[in-house]
């Protein structure tokens, strides 16, 4: 859209300093309500080179691959099960510079992405950093932050009494102007804002927006086998990486357990009365939703009318077994038995 390209030329030849600050904050709030809209829309209608075979390694997903980019046209399923669980990978298509403001399937892709648990960003080990670049600016576009959490920022509309702004640190990248002149793009001149932290324009407009969508990722690095051990043992110190070969399989087993580790799962065993607990096929819950009411929902929505209490054994019960109530948290490899109403 052209309308991006003016704000993001402006946004450039601005110099950052202190008089300048609430008129860059307020580019950034009109950018990011353009790109708001760029997503909203439905669209009509591989990244990097050896996308689709890291799938197919893993999954045994048939994938068209070829040694080219942008192979994948459409969004490709695959499952792995791992440690009892059923864990689902989407081959998307790739992401091309640009897709953020509308350029080829960008919308469509990053929409899809924005559902998911944690992503996967598979970058070639020759070049990694400038395509790792590349990918992150058009997810951040689209309001995917990856592994950030969310802003430590207060913001509540109100009826009356203006724009009240206070800080618990000395902020040297927002002021109250600034805050003025973000809120005033958002047609919001009521509102209590409070910082914790030294937020920046972009933090307050997160947190505005309200659609920020804060995921894990993991950057894959494929085809290491055409580096040296020097530039591996390099790659393999940076944070969030995972050093492969799809095409050898060196360290698919080492990116499973990245992947686990990253999705944060719990699996909890059923144990029936007078049986042995079924280690067999684990209830699989988030690390966010791992009560014993999780645990029942997740069995069957009408459990819960049935239930008196549970009995627990493993890392969460005090005692072997540990009679439970419903808001009682689970831990990975816990048995439950649930006891019903007579």
């Amino acid at each position: 859209m052209q309308k991006i390209k003016d704000i993001e030329d402006e946004m450039a030849k601005t110099q950052k300093n202190k008089a300048t600050a609430h008129h860059l904050g307020l580019l950034k709030a009109k950018l990011a309500k353009l790109r708001r809209e760029l997503l909203a829309p439905p669209s009509k209608g591989g990244g990097g080179v050896g996308k689709s075979t890291l799938l197919n390694k893993l999954t045994g997903t048939f994938s068209e691959v070829a040694s080219y980019e942008f192979t994948t046209l459409t969004c490709i399923p695959g499952v792995i099960v791992y440690r009892g669980a059923k864990i689902q990978l989407l081959d998307l298509p790739g992401i091309i510079e640009g897709a953020k403001d509308g350029k080829g399937r960008g919308r469509q892709v990053i929409s899809t992405a924005r559902t998911c648990n944690c992503i996967l960003i598979v970058l070639d080990a020759i070049k990694p950093i400038t395509h790792k670049r590349l990918i992150e600016k058009e997810l951040e576009g689209f309001g995917i932050r990856l592994n950030k959490e969310p802003p430590n920022l207060t913001f509540r509309k109100k009826d009356k009494g203006g724009i009240n702004f206070t800080s618990t640190v000395t902020n040297t990248l927002l002021d109250l102007e600034t805050v003025k002149a973000i809120c005033s793009e958002y047609r919001i001149h009521n509102a209590d804002v409070s910082l914790r932290y030294d937020a920046t324009a972009d933090d307050l407009i997160d947190v505005i927006e309200g659609s920020r969508v804060y995921m894990p990722c993991i950057y894959v690095v494929n085809k290491i086998d055409q580096i040296t051990f020097e530039e591996l043992e390099v790659l393999d110190k940076l944070p969030h990486y995972c050093p492969v070969s799809a095409h050898l399989e060196w360290n698919l087993d080492g990116l499973l357990e990245k992947i686990w580790e990253y999705l944060n799962l719990t699996r909890i065993y059923t144990k029936p009365k007078g049986m042995n607990p079924d280690y067999e096929d684990p209830v699989i819950l988030s690390s966010k939703k791992r009560t014993v009411e999780d645990f029942c929902t997740r069995i069957h929505k009408d459990m819960l009318k049935q239930f008196k209490y549970a009995l627990v054994w493993g890392s969460s019960a005090k005692h072997k077994p540990q009679r439970v109530g419903k808001e009682h948290e689970l831990e990975d490899e816990d048995v439950v038995q649930i006891i019903k109403k007579v």
